[in-house]
């Protein structure tokens, strides 16, 4: 009989055991609930985050692939991109055509006059970039076609120009008068197409919160996300040769080929 109660009472848990099981289980419990709640949190603030890359992807994607299909708007203008801002963000524009243009109606080719801008929503007070195209050749090259939403909660957008030797904020002829047309006239930013579009994106961070007029000082301070990619306009080559021949058969050029006789001269 005392082995047998010896044997009950050794198989049996002491308090202590009891307690430094149950303080164990608590801290497992508590560590798994914390690894679950930041799991919750990052996946929180990645998915927004995601899809805001995805747009930015995107939008950059689409104009990169106009630019690089970039040829002369007009024959009064080329390219033109203007810097500018609204409030305190900066919101440049362009306006070039392409032959990035796939026909869908009649009377229609690949020729399409193109501009980029950000406009405003006046519910969200929110910027968005928009794509207006124009696939038929109108008087206005600034005005007519169709416009649609690239990209919603856009907070910048900077487009630099390279000439192949220096960056423009800007890229066309300024319309001014007098003494500050000649001196700029003979800047290489004022005419032609340029070789390389550079694109800065700044995507709000947080584009589901309520307009940024109400939001609050520690809102504000959350730094945009910033995309940027450089375009090469691919047709800059074919433009400078179609001028170029056009020069050379000037008939108030005396160097011309045109006024070249096809005998060397000789009658």
């Amino acid at each position: 009989m005392k082995i047998c109660s010896f044997q009950r009472h050794a198989s049996a848990f002491t308090l202590i055991e009891v307690m430094i099981s149950s303080a164990l289980m608590a801290l497992i419990l508590v560590s798994a609930y914390l690894c679950l709640n930041a799991g919750f949190s990052a996946q929180k603030l990645i998915e927004p985050r995601a899809e805001i890359i995805q747009n930015a992807r995107v939008a950059l994607a689409l104009m990169t692939a106009d630019l690089r299909a970039a040829c002369p708007l007009s024959k009064t203008d080329d390219f033109l991109g203007m810097t500018r801002t609204v409030g305190d963000i900066e919101a440049d524009n362009v306006d070039f055509a392409t032959h990035n243009y796939t026909p869908h109606h009649a009377r229609e080719g690949d020729f399409c006059q193109e501009s980029f801008y950000l406009d405003k929503d006046l519910e969200t007070g929110q910027f968005s970039l928009w794509r207006r195209r124009n696939p038929t050749i109108a008087l206005d090259a600034l005005a007519g076609g169709s416009k649609e939403e690239i990209a919603k909660g856009v907070v910048g957008l900077k487009l630099e120009y390279f000439d192949g030797l220096d960056w423009y904020d800007s890229w066309g002829e300024v319309k001014a008068s007098g003494k500050d047309q000649n001196s700029t006239r003979e800047q290489n930013n004022l005419s032609g197409l340029p070789e390389a579009v550079r694109i800065t994106l700044l995507m709000d961070s947080d584009p589901k919160k309520k307009n940024p007029s109400t939001a609050t000082s520690e809102e504000k301070l959350e730094p945009p996300l910033v995309f940027q990619t450089v375009a090469r306009l691919n047709l800059v080559a074919a433009a400078q040769n179609n001028s170029s021949f056009s020069g050379a058969g000037n008939l108030d050029n005396p160097s011309s080929p045109a006024q070249i006789p096809v005998n060397g001269g000789n009658n």
